[in-house]
């Protein structure tokens, strides 16, 4: 029946077993997220697309400044010579980096760089702004776009320019900054994990895969429906690394020079593709209540019988109310199954149906998207009732996704079991940390480390490397990745 109905309504679809990529282009493009730019790599957000963004960043920027965070605005052109000042930083970045060599018709005597990221232009001004203990610490957060000249792209995973926030805080010790770099860690895990419904691993990764710069950098890391991961975000600490090579320095309580303590946080728009990836299946997007720009839509059905717009009407400005977001979908262009295909394809949680019938016996008709199930409900008290199912349907969502990742997350004690796992999802193994055990399961597996969990005697499960049989101590994740 269910094969009867995907025939019927998502015919355009590619089904995910078929082509997962392809599957993945298809609900973007139907449900008009985005389209692709004139721009070779970049993407045009479309209004549901960034309605969903606007979400995300609504979330995170109400917790950033819980943690004393200001938001700021930095230039996008960021001199090649600041770039240069920090060598580890600049050799990572610069096979992406999109240069400016002209003004108008003249040529410029220093190149600019189209910010791929902003930690030298920050440092260049806190090296201004920095007198004393008393100045720090400086915690600032900015929402911008970045360029990244990427040789493969994908809407939202991987574009040549995206959205994110980045925030950039220094400190007066080692120890702040570190407590820092984790709290913000802990802000996008208890983000992904309760608005978007993303369970995720927290942990640090290797020193291969650290940003550049770094003196560590610790991630979350998503399973997709495929099996493959998706870095989600990541939070740095720099230590001393960037204020040594920006001369960034306070005079401390006691009256010496000392360097500050540098952090680096972020996320992107890729968070869209890890909810299109992880809970849509073959109608199209399922979205969490939380992070939905429509979380209910209601559909009048036979319209012209007297009494059912007012009751829609009033159904509408009642939840509107109670704080919904709520859109009542009154076109006559369109057809009632029409309709409940282009909902049901843009993930919208719930559908509300009020006809003849539904009025005469004081119901409603409900349609819930992550289960496909339909019932009815009393009209009167539809408030507090949405207000239940939209919870159990985030938290549905969660737990189906939660369920797929630690089913797929296996343990592996050699290289023939870790390569089978990383065909359908993550392998947990125990590693030497030695890079050349790392280089060499991404070179006959085409999988990489994505992160150590925190806890590691709890995670623990024997002491030698999955790679080389030498002693192990340390537990990692590894997996193919976007």
């Amino acid at each position: 029946m269910a094969k009867e109905q995907k025939q019927e309504f998502v015919n355009f679809i590619t089904p995910r077993s078929e082509d997962f990529s392809q599957w993945y282009t298809d609900v973007i493009k139907q449900t008009e997220l985005c389209d692709y730019a004139p721009v070779r790599g970049c993407m045009i957000i479309r209004p549901y697309g960034y309605a969903i963004w606007e979400r995300i960043q609504a979330e995170m920027d109400a917790r950033f400044k819980e943690t004393g965070a200001e938001n700021v605005y930095f230039p996008m052109l960021i001199p090649e010579s600041l770039l240069l000042k920090e060598a580890e930083h600049v050799e990572g970045f610069a096979p992406e980096v999109a240069w400016v060599t002209k003004g108008g018709t003249e040529e410029l005597q220093e190149r600019l760089a189209v910010r791929p990221t902003s930690e030298t232009i920050f440092c260049s001004m806190y090296s201004k702004w920095v007198q004393t203990w008393r100045d720090l610490p400086m915690m600032y957060n900015q929402w911008c776009s970045v360029m990244r000249w990427e040789k493969a792209t994908r809407p939202f995973l991987r574009t040549s320019e995206f959205l994110w926030q980045e925030g950039h805080t220094i400190h007066a010790t080692a120890e702040e900054a570190e407590e820092e770099t984790l709290k913000m860690l802990e802000v996008y895990r208890e983000v992904a994990e309760n608005i978007l419904a993303l369970p995720v691993y927290v942990g640090r990764k290797s020193d291969k895969e650290k940003f550049a710069g770094a003196r560590a950098t610790y991630s979350m890391e998503a399973m997709m429906q495929d099996g493959k991961a998706l870095q989600a975000g990541t939070s740095h600490n720099f230590g001393t690394n960037f204020a040594e090579a920006f001369d960034i320095r306070y005079q401390s309580k006691e009256g010496k020079l000392e360097y500050v303590n540098e952090t680096s946080w972020g996320v992107s728009t890729r968070l869209i593709g890890a909810i299109i990836m992880t809970h849509g299946d073959e109608r199209g997007l399922r979205l969490p209540p939380k992070v939905a720009p429509i979380q209910a839509v209601i559909l009048p059905i036979a319209a012209h019988k007297g009494g059912v717009m007012e009751a829609c009407e009033k159904l509408f400005g009642d939840l509107k109310k109670a704080g919904f977001r709520v859109k009542l979908d009154d076109r006559d262009t369109v057809s009632p199954g029409f309709k409940f295909n282009d909902w049901e394809l843009k993930g919208v949680p719930v559908r509300l149906e009020v006809g003849p019938r539904d009025l005469e016996n004081g119901v409603v008709t409900v349609f819930r998207r992550d289960t496909l199930e339909k019932f009815t409900v009393p009209l009167e008290g539809i408030t507090g009732k949405l207000g239940e199912l939209l919870d159990d349907i985030q938290k549905t969502l969660y737990e189906q996704a939660k369920a797929f990742r630690d089913e797929r997350t296996v343990k592996v004690e050699n290289m023939e079991e870790l390569g089978k796992a990383v065909e359908n999802g993550f392998a947990k193994a125990m590693w030497c940390g030695d890079r050349a055990c790392e280089d060499e399961i991404k070179e006959k597996f085409n999988a990489s480390s994505r992160n150590m969990p925190f806890d590691q005697d709890a995670h623990r499960f024997g002491d030698k490397c999955v790679c080389c049989g030498k002693k192990a101590e340390k537990v990692m994740y590894f997996a193919k990745a976007y």
